[in-house]
Formats: C-alpha cells, sequence, structure tokens
C-alpha cells in the first residue's frame, strides 16, 4: 500500500464559538489518479440555542440541497425532521415526556410542498394518572384508511400466583402484528423462563393485518391461531441462560468457566440422546478466543497481532487421530494497513492454481482511496461464473479436485462524493466474464437503484415511497411494504391470467422476522414453502396444493462459539441424499460471512467466497441437494430465494451493493442512509442493518478525547499523545509499567502480595443509574452524549458539564460506575433506575473491551475530594473508617501530576488500581499503620468495593455505545435498592 496516497489528507473539524461542528472537512484522492486531490465538506447549522438545523452532504449542498432538516422545541426535541432519504416525520411527546403522536411517510418537495397521501399517523395510549402511566396500546392509521391498533399491552396483576411467577406488574400479554407474545414466567434476574408465541389466524396471507380493537382480551384472542409456540429457560443466580427448550422439546445446554465465559454446549433432541456442540474453549487473558473444540472433533484456532488485537489468523482443521483423518480445513490468514483495513485475506489450506497460463492463488486483496473506500479488488472465482443478480449461481458438484473450476477476476468500485456506490467493473479476462454494473443515483436524494430501472437521476424517487424504501427490485419485480416500513411482499412473476409467484413476510413488534411465505407455480399447481422464526427453532414446511411434501426443523444453536451450527431434523419428507438429524457446522471469516460447512463428523459439506459486496465467487458442495438447504451465507446472514440479505431491519441487496431501505436508525452511520458499511466491506460488518460495528467509531472517540485540554497538556510535557485506542493503550500501559516498577518492593512483600491477588480476583459489575426506562424487550441500549445528540434523542444536558467537554473530551463515551461483588451503590443523582452488568458477561462486546478507566473525577485529577460540592461528604465517609488524622493524609495526597495518570485499560484496570491502593497504603508517609491495614485488610468484595468508593470514584467509559441483555434492573426507593420481577 502506497503510504502517499494518503498524506495529507487529513480529517478536518471546524467548530464555531460555541464549540459547536460546522464543518466535516475531508480530503479524497484516488489510486488510479494520486495527484488529484477533491476536497469534500460536510455542513451543519444551529440555531441561536445552540441546536442542529440542518445537515449536507458534499453533493447534494452543491445542488442547494440539505441531507437533514430539524425543527425543535424549546428543550431541543426534535419536533419535525426532514430527511431527503427517510422522509418526512413529525413527532409530539406527551407531557411526561412519552411518545403521544408521530406522523410518517410524508414526501416532501424542492418548494416544501409536503405530500400525505402516504401518511401514517401513529399514536400511544397509556393508563391513567393514578397508575404507573405504562403503554397500553398503539394505534395507527394510513392516509384514507380506517385506524387499526397494531399493539395492545397487558400487564400482570398482584396476585399470590403472579408473585410467584415474578410477575408482578410486569407486561405479560403484547398483542403485535404477529399475534400474541406471551411471557408466563420470569427469574428473579429478570429473565424470561417461558415465552409463548401464537400467530394470527391467516398469518400466511399477506393482506391480513393485525387489529386488536375492543377491551376484551377474549375477542382479541379468537384472531389468533390454535398453535401455541412455547420456549423454556433456565438461568442461574446471576441471570445466565444454563438450558433452553424450544417449542419442539429440543434442549440446548450450556456452561461456563469461572469467569462467566462460555465453556461448552450440548444439544439434546426430544426423546434422543445429549450431543456435544462445543467440547471446550480457551480465551486470551482479555477475554477474546483463541481455541474452539466443537462436537465434531474439529479444532479452530485464533491469533491475534500483540500490538493492535487484530484477528490476524483463523485455523479450522481435523487434528491428529480424528476419525476422519488429520487435515487443515481452513485456514485464513490477514494483513492489514496501519488504521486497520484489511488488506488481504488468503486462505493457507487451499493450494495454488494453475489454468490457462494464470497463476490462481487462494488470496484476495483489497485497496482503498484515501477516505478508506474500498477501490479496487482481486481474487479468484469458479470458472463458469457469470454476472448475477437477485439468482445465485448453482454449486459446483463435486468439490472440485483440479485447476479447471478457478480463474481470476478483478473489481473496481466507483463512488460519488457523498459516499454512493455508482458503478462496479468486474473483469475476468481469462473467460471472458466481463461486465460492468451501474447504479443510478436520484439529483435531490441519496436514493439510488440499478440502470435497468432507470438511468435518469431524475426518475429515481419515483421508485421509492415516502419514506425511503424501493418500490421495485428489477423491471416488473414489485415491492410491497408495510405502515412501518418493513419488507410485506416481493413479486418476482406478475401473471395476468394466474397467480403471480411472491414471498412474503411478517414481523413482531420489534420489527423482527417471524414468518416468511414463498408461493411459487409448479406445472398446474402452486407450491408453498413456509418458515414459522422461533427462538432456536426454524419450522420449516413444503407444500403442493394441499399436500404437505416437507417438514423441517431446523434447530439453530444458541451457543456455539465462533461458528453458527444448525441441526436439520425432519418430521417427513427427508431427501434421500441427507442423513437424518444432520448437523452443520458453518465456519465464518472475519466480516462473518459462512465459508466453510462441516457435518457432525468434520467432513466438508460445502465451501464458498464471496466478492466484497456480496454475490458469490466460489461454490462448491458435495451434493447439489446439501447445498440448496445452505441458508446462512453472505455476513452470516439468511439469504432469501428472492436474492435478498434480511439483517434484521432491512434487507440488502448484494449486486448493487445497497441497502433496499433507508436506515431506520438516522444517520447513525452517516448522512447517507442507503450506503453498506461506509463502503468498506472487507473490513467492517453490519450486525443488524443499523450501522457498522467496528474499530472505526471507536478510535473516532479516542481521537475527539484526544482534543482534550488535559491530554493536550500532556502532550506539550511530554510530547506522547493518543489519537485512536491503539495508541491511548500505548500511553497509558507505559504509566503502568513505570507504577509497577516503583512497587516492586511492596508486591513481593507478603501484605502487598496478597493484597493485590486478592482484589485482582473480585468480580466487577457496571452500573449505569438513569430516570428512563430503557429496557426494551430484555435489552438495555445505552448511547454516549454525542451519539444521543447524533440520533436527536432528548437527554439531561446538566450531566456534563462544559468544562467536563472542554478539558476532558470524552463526551462520545457512555459512563458507567464500577462496583467490586454483587452489592454496591444503590442510589445517584443521574436516576433512581439502576442496571447493574457483569463485566465478564460483556468481554464479547466489542466496545466494552474498548473502554478505559477514569480513576476519579479526571476533572481534578490530582485530588482525592474533587470540589467543594461533595468535599464535606467524602469527608465525613472517610472519617467513619479513618481517624482524623488518616482523614487528612487520604484528603491531601496528590494523586497525580497528570490527567493521563489516572485513566487505565480496560485490560489492566485492576491491576492498576490495586497499585494505586498500594501506594497510598505504603508510600502516603503520613497515613498511620492502622490506617494502611484498614486499606490492605479488605476480606470481602464489598468491604474492597466500600474502601475503592472511599479512596476513589472509579468510573468505567465506553466508546460510542452498549448494548446487551446481560443486565439486571433495580429501582432506588429510601436509599435502598429493590431489583425487578419481571
Amino acid at each position: 500500500m502506497s503510504t502517499s496516497l494518503f498524506s495529507n489528507t487529513p480529517s478536518v473539524i471546524v467548530l464555531d464559538n460555541r464549540g459547536l461542528t460546522v464543518r466535516d472537512l475531508a480530503y479524497h484522492r484516488h489510486p488510479d489518479t494520486p495527484e488529484v486531490t477533491s476536497e469534500r465538506i460536510t455542513r451543519h447549522r444551529y440555531d441561536a440555542r445552540g441546536f442542529l438545523t440542518q445537515s449536507a452532504d458534499p453533493r447534494l449542498h452543491d445542488a442547494g440541497l440539505a441531507n437533514f432538516s430539524y425543527r425543535t422545541d424549546l428543550a431541543g426535541s426534535v419536533l419535525r425532521l426532514q430527511s431527503v432519504d427517510s422522509g418526512t416525520i413529525i413527532t409530539l411527546n406527551d407531557a411526561a415526556g412519552r411518545p403521544f403522536i408521530a406522523v410518517s411517510n410524508i414526501s416532501t418537495a424542492g418548494d416544501g410542498t409536503e405530500d400525505r397521501s402516504q401518511a401514517v399517523t401513529r399514536t400511544w395510549q397509556y393508563e391513567n394518572a393514578s397508575l404507573p402511566g405504562r403503554p397500553l396500546s398503539i394505534t395507527e392509521q394510513v392516509t384514507g384508511e380506517a385506524a387499526r391498533i397494531t399493539e395492545r399491552f397487558v400487564y400482570a396483576g398482584n396476585t399470590a400466583e403472579e408473585k410467584a411467577l415474578n410477575l408482578a406488574g410486569a407486561c405479560v400479554s403484547h398483542y403485535d402484528t404477529a399475534g400474541l407474545a406471551q411471557t408466563d414466567s420470569v427469574a428473579l434476574t429478570g429473565v424470561p423462563l417461558s415465552v409463548t408465541r401464537r400467530l394470527l389466524k391467516d398469518a400466511d396471507n399477506p393482506d391480513v393485518a393485525a387489529d386488536w380493537q375492543g377491551t376484551d382480551a377474549s375477542v382479541w384472542n379468537d384472531l389468533l391461531d390454535g398453535e401455541a409456540y412455547t420456549a423454556l429457560t433456565t438461568a442461574d443466580a446471576t441471570g445466565a441462560v444454563l438450558t433452553t427448550t424450544d417449542a419442539k422439546g429440543n434442549l440446548q445446554r450450556v456452561a461456563y468457566d469461572v469467569a462467566g465465559l462460555l465453556s461448552g454446549s450440548w444439544l439434546t433432541l426430544k426423546g434422543g440422546k445429549e450431543q456435544t456442540i462445543v467440547a471446550s474453549l480457551a480465551y486470551s487473558a482479555a477475554g477474546q478466543k483463541l481455541r474452539e473444540l466443537h462436537g465434531n472433533g474439529v479444532v479452530t484456532t485464533y491469533t491475534y497481532e500483540a500490538e493492535t488485537q487484530r484477528l490476524t489468523g483463523i485455523k479450522t482443521e481435523r487434528p491428529a487421530g480424528h476419525a476422519s483423518g488429520a487435515r487443515v480445513l481452513q485456514d485464513l490468514r490477514y494483513g492489514y494497513d496501519p488504521v486497520g483495513n484489511v488488506l488481504s485475506v488468503r486462505n493457507d489450506a487451499e493450494e495454488t492454481r494453475f489454468w490457462r497460463n494464470q497463476k490462481v492463488v487462494p488470496e484476495s486483496t483489497y485497496a482503498y482511496d484515501s477516505l478508506y473506500q474500498l477501490a479496487r479488488a482481486t481474487g479468484r472465482e469458479m470458472a463458469n461464473a457469470g454476472k448475477q443478480g437477485s439468482s445465485s449461481p448453482a454449486a459446483t458438484v463435486p468439490l472440485p479436485a483440479d485447476g479447471s473450476a478457478y480463474t481470476n477476476y478483478t473489481r473496481t468500485y466507483s463512488y460519488d462524493s457523498a459516499g454512493n456506490l455508482t458503478q462496479i467493473r468486474h473483469s475476468a479476462p481469462t473467460t471472458n466474464n466481463t461486465y460492468t454494473t451501474n447504479v443510478t443515483i436520484s439529483d435531490r436524494s441519496n436514493r439510488g437503484v440499478l440502470s435497468p430501472l432507470t438511468e435518469k437521476p431524475a426518475e429515481v424517487d419515483a421508485l421509492f415511497t415516502a419514506s425511503g424504501q424501493q418500490t421495485q427490485l428489477l423491471p416488473g419485480q414489485y415491492l410491497t411494504w408495510t405502515p412501518r416500513n418493513e419488507l410485506l411482499k416481493v413479486t418476482p412473476v406478475v401473471r395476468d391470467r394466474s397467480t403471480d409467484d411472491s414471498e412474503s413476510y411478517r414481523y413482531d413488534g420489534g420489527s423482527q422476522r417471524i414468518l416468511k411465505v414463498r408461493a411459487q407455480k409448479t406445472g398446474n399447481s402452486m407450491q408453498m414453502q413456509r418458515v414459522v422464526y422461533l427462538p432456536e427453532l426454524e419450522l420449516r414446511t413444503t407444500s403442493a396444493g394441499d399436500k404437505e411434501t416437507e417438514n423441517l426443523h431446523a434447530i439453530t444453536i444458541g451457543e456455539a462459539g465462533r461458528a453458527q451450527v444448525r441441526m436439520l431434523h425432519w418430521e417427513s419428507g427427508r431427501p434421500a441424499e441427507i442423513t437424518g438429524d444432520q448437523l452443520r457446522y458453518s465456519y465464518d471469516n472475519l466480516t462473518g460471512s459462512s465459508g466453510l460447512e462441516l457435518d457432525g463428523d468434520g467432513n466438508i459439506i460445502s465451501m464458498e467466497e464471496y466478492y466484497p459486496y456480496g454475490g458469490t465467487a466460489v461454490w462448491t458442495a458435495r451434493s447439489a441437494v446439501e447445498a440448496d438447504y445452505k441458508t446462512v451465507r453472505y455476513s452470516g446472514k439468511e439469504r432469501d430465494a428472492t436474492g435478498l440479505y434480511y439483517y434484521g431491519y432491512r434487507y440488502y441487496q448484494p449486486w448493487a451493493g445497497r441497502w433496499l431501505s433507508a436506515d431506520p436508525a438516522g444517520t447513525v452511520d452517516g448522512l447517507n442512509l442507503f450506503r453498506m458499511v461506509r463502503n468498506n466491506p472487507g473490513t467492517l460488518r453490519d450486525p443488524l442493518g443499523l450501522a457498522s460495528d467496528d474499530e472505526h467509531l471507536i478510535d473516532k472517540s479516542y481521537k475527539r478525547m484526544s482534543t482534550g485540554e488535559h491530554w493536550q497538556r500532556y502532550k506539550s510535557y511530554t510530547n506522547r499523545a493518543f489519537d485512536n485506542k491503539k495508541n491511548f493503550d500505548k500511553v497509558v500501559k507505559s504509566i503502568g509499567e513505570s507504577e509497577k516498577n516503583k512497587l516492586r518492593t511492596v508486591l513481593s512483600s507478603p501484605e502487598g502480595s496478597g493484597f493485590y491477588n486478592y482484589f485482582n480476583s473480585l468480580p466487577v459489575t457496571l452500573l449505569h443509574f438513569t430516570n428512563i426506562d430503557l429496557d426494551i424487550n430484555n435489552e438495555v441500549r445505552l448511547l454516549s452524549r454525542k451519539q444521543l445528540k447524533k440520533n436527536k434523542v432528548k437527554f439531561n444536558k446538566e450531566n456534563t458539564s462544559s468544562q467536563d467537554i472542554k478539558n476532558l473530551s470524552t463526551d462520545d463515551f457512555v459512563f458507567t460506575s464500577l462496583m467490586l461483588g454483587e452489592n454496591g451503590k444503590s442510589k445517584s443523582r443521574f436516576g433512581s433506575i439502576r442496571y447493574a452488568m457483569n463485566l465478564s458477561s460483556l468481554s464479547d462486546n466489542k466496545y466494552v473491551i474498548n473502554g478505559h478507566l477514569a480513576m476519579n473525577d479526571t476533572l481534578c485529577y490530582s485530588n482525592r475530594v474533587p470540589n467543594d460540592d461533595y468535599k464535606s461528604g467524602a469527608i465525613k465517609r472517610l472519617r467513619e473508617t479513618f481517624s482524623r488524622k488518616d482523614t487528612d493524609a487520604l484528603v491531601n495526597e496528590v494523586l497525580a501530576d497528570h490527567a493521563i495518570e489516572t485513566v487505565f485499560s480496560y485490560d489492566d484496570f485492576m491491576e492498576r488500581l490495586s497499585y494505586k491502593m498500594l501506594n497510598t497504603a505504603f508510600n502516603l508517609n503520613t497515613l498511620s499503620t492502622s490506617g494502611r491495614n484498614e486499606i490492605l485488610s479488605i476480606n470481602s468484595s464489598e468491604g474492597a468495593d466500600h474502601m475503592l468508593s472511599l479512596l476513589f470514584r472509579p468510573q468505567f467509559l465506553i466508546p460510542v455505545k452498549l448494548t446487551t441483555n446481560h443486565f439486571t434492573k433495580g429501582y432506588s426507593f429510601s436509599g435502598r435498592m429493590f431489583t425487578e420481577h419481571k
């Protein structure tokens, strides 16, 4: 990679005198024309109160347009949001700050004229003032249609039976757009133990819509299908799931090590014997997976770059002694540029082949422009590959043994100044497989379609709904959407005098897919394929006319290490070419794409390689029938018969490298709501169809932090700086090594080593206090101040002072308190609702493991008691444990010379805290022997937590966001904490 391409192309932020970002400057340079540099400016405007009113990318600004325009109330809450990509939405909250009414799907013309012919009005209804104010229902009305009650919420009472099931006051029945989701019992920790799903009658008909009119639940239940699907769970005292039993009686069991990490998992089919899925796992000290042994005897090992901890190798092999013979099955090796973009991936398990005077290496390479957009990719493809659209190429059967199956290809990509992928040029000269895919982008938005639909930018917007959903896939292939902007139906074949081919979908209240139905004309009859998606189970049936021809239970293993594992169990209609109860282990790559597929004996079922933006480059299998049953493919997502990939919140069209609809999360991943993983598909992945989950956002948080004056002062003193997570760790860890060296004698003493070892063995819990209930469907999502503003979420701006932002610039971090053990802080000025999260359960969360600890109030880093507001209370608490003299000594202790000395990396923050406590105990000369003994004599997690809170005020900072379902929720009342019984 030529570094000259990236020299003098900084990212520049321009602030106004209020500290608000008014310009984002980027400099674009392409590897084919490195001498040409273009400046790209994203502009933002604010009102007199400092609230964002407009944002425009370089392309639309040049056309006199803005991507987003906002109107806010006096408190800064957005009342009207106008987006060129996703339309206009008007929202109003009630006096309690709850959603009251929202009008969406409004189209706004360039002159400001609104078209509400497609508008959807959604209203929320709540309990009256004498009750807690919980939501009761949601009503939706499409313009020109009758209003429908699309959701109902029913809550448990306070009877002895409900209390015994921990249901008192909880939502036990949620009537939604798919039917009924019912909670039958809950653990003390909040884990649902029994959940039942019932579908609507005639749910297969996409024209049937939920409407829960009236107040009689028996009337609502009459609208439901008679079959109930119940899933059961058991959990331990910490909330960790131990077993799950799906709706067909299949049981999955998991075990954990002492750190709370997965150590094994097993599956027992109903009426069958237990089978091992994961036999063992090994982890690094940072919680990264090093080795997995699966039930098929196959071992996967992971290697990481020592300095950056980037994944450099994934090796999957049958070890010596395996019943099928030792063999390396997949050996992926990754190379990166200095900022973490993948430059190459090589499969050392595959041999180099030669065909028609070309050398075909099992390697893909990637080249980028100066904005880290993929500009060129090379790799290998099947020799019979052609241009791909919605149809997938057939697998080559059997697995090829010679080099004639493969050839080299090159793909180049072009983008406009807003980041829209406009052209893909494919070249494989040896097989004459050369073609170009063009995407036509609207001249008034970032909406785009393949050129066969139109080549005129002015016609593109007409191919989308008002809120940014594409209405045709290809000419004559129509797309229908729900009022909630969910894909309802795809019609690939339209017939004048016969039934159309179609694929339709149904979603629950959280917009997650529950049902898929495909209707296809075959001869004189219609073939129906139906999939019901349940927890850890897919019910797949096929029928021809009125006769069921196949009934398949696809059991998805919830905990299988990095692999995705599925058990295919046929009730009827099993193909003769496949053995019954087939286990399929799917091994992925860096971005989650399913490459290698093995059976329960460790033998290869199929191998697949992908073009960067999706589409299949290599696809081989031992049998065509087995290949047909592979559903999880690119990015680890399900590929539908339409060719679309379902990500959870959106559908992706790999042949165009674009999302099918605008991002429902808004600007969380940039102003362009259709761009896929910021045009870097070789490095980044989007797990839900909302935003790229990657190190880039984390590095931006640390770069933002590095601009704080406290950190800049340290840089001026030492010429050491950090502008990304890697450099931050370098700086703080070197300080930690220096502290350790100074305490060498103390750490070798019985007292010192005993304290150090005990303190570092204690479990850590993160706490987050708020006045807003953030628990949505047993998941909590915490955003940094910067992300809250970006997503137009109303929040208390008084929690962070302007001095904090100026000196520390940590406004792109989520703040949590640190607690040792299970009990601890029960109240906070930040709110009465407490979310407690065991740190070990978050060890696979990318944002958490890239967080850091702030030992005390970093604004006043040198002092134990930071300011006058808390000084008297802090001194009082110290005197309850220490003598007056020792309290004075502790209050006057200088903790650090620079702020950077009080922040610690995720990898060693407990060690650093123990160093600080040992330094106080042994090296504070004015501290008495009894005072030192108070610190060193802790013998319980509660005692350690109490001492830690006396000496410091530790906070754990998580970059960008934290989304987790590993939490316990409690309420603070009269100084006590009550855990919720859901």
